[in-house]
């Protein structure tokens, strides 16, 4: 089942109110993802070139991040800057996003990176949706765009790591809705060509890792979102999002439900229509629903 929804600021005006109207968003799609929910949100950008931001998940709240900067040896910890939020936290530093990935997790293996790049931070957590905006304080982020994702579980178990969105590339993130059939083959391809491996059971992550594969071979995001359309099997809606780029793809059956609005000021995706009513200016919006096999983009990666 699952619900999937998005929301892309083309009005900077409007992106400190990002989060305050993604929130019911979210939470109008609980009876489509009832066990665990979560959302990739792109804001506050590194203004160094050479830093990156991590999105760290440890299940106990009480877990000393500080600590765990302490063990990423003298170098890093100069630059490193980490910020708690309930479960998660957010860890800044100047290293190699690969190598300070490495240390993070042989640090402790219950920890777990859930985004790496410049703006992405990803939240999720087993539980309803409203809970989950909760336990985030989603309503006062602000930010570019914001994808989210409630789960209904039916191939892996209700975990956080099993949770969307999910992350496989510097500022990439994907939700789904759906069934891929050819993932267990895609999951060894891409690793053996690419060195991409799938930390979790679920299918999404391998579509994620797939665009990842085909982002690092220079394709855009349109193109390889194309690409998936003949290499990937199954039935699916994707919403996928980059450092400045947003997109919408379903399959060539299209069983999987959309719906797509957008104005001067922003463009909406949902699951279903009443996730878009509480959007500003959403009577005068065009809306439609997406062709099956066509890629819907915004934003200059998009291209």
């Amino acid at each position: 089942m699952c619900g999937i929804v998005g929301l892309y600021m083309k009005n900077p005006a409007l992106e400190p109110e990002l989060g305050r109207l993604f929130a019911p968003m979210l939470i109008e799609m609980s009876d489509r993802g009832p066990d665990s929910a979560g959302i990739a949100i792109y804001h506050d950008p590194l203004e160094d070139e050479g830093a990156v931001k991590l999105t760290l998940f440890h299940p106990d709240d009480d877990f000393d991040w500080e600590e765990l900067v302490g063990f990423l040896g003298e170098d890093l910890q100069q630059s490193a800057t980490v910020h708690a939020i309930a479960s998660h936290a957010v860890l800044i530093s100047d290293g190699d996003a690969d190598l300070l990935t490495q240390a993070i997790l042989g640090y402790n293996p219950k920890l777990q990176v859930m985004s790496t790049g410049r703006v992405i931070e990803i939240y999720k957590e087993t539980g309803l949706p409203a809970a989950v905006a909760r336990r985030f304080a989603l309503e006062a982020m602000g930010g570019s765009h914001v994808i989210g994702h409630t789960r209904m579980a039916t191939e892996s178990a209700v975990t956080t790591a099993g949770s969307h969105p999910f992350s496989t590339g510097l500022d990439l993130c994907l939700v789904h809705n759906g069934s891929l059939s050819n993932h267990n083959w895609l999951r060894s391809t891409l690793e053996r060509r690419y060195g991409l491996v799938c930390r979790t059971e679920n299918d999404t992550e391998v579509a994620a890792a797939y665009l990842t594969a085909k982002l690092l071979e220079g394709r855009t995001l349109h193109q390889a979102l194309e690409d998936s359309i003949d290499d990937l099997d199954g039935f699916y809606t994707f919403c996928v999002g980059t450092a400045d780029g947003f997109a919408v793809l379903r399959d060539p059956i299209a069983c999987k439900p959309a719906i797509l609005a957008e104005t001067k000021d922003w463009v909406a995706m949902a699951s279903e229509y009443r996730a878009l009513t509480g959007l500003p200016g959403v009577g005068d919006a065009r809306v439609w629903e997406p062709e099956p096999a066509t890629v819907y983009s915004w934003g200059w990666e998009a291209a």
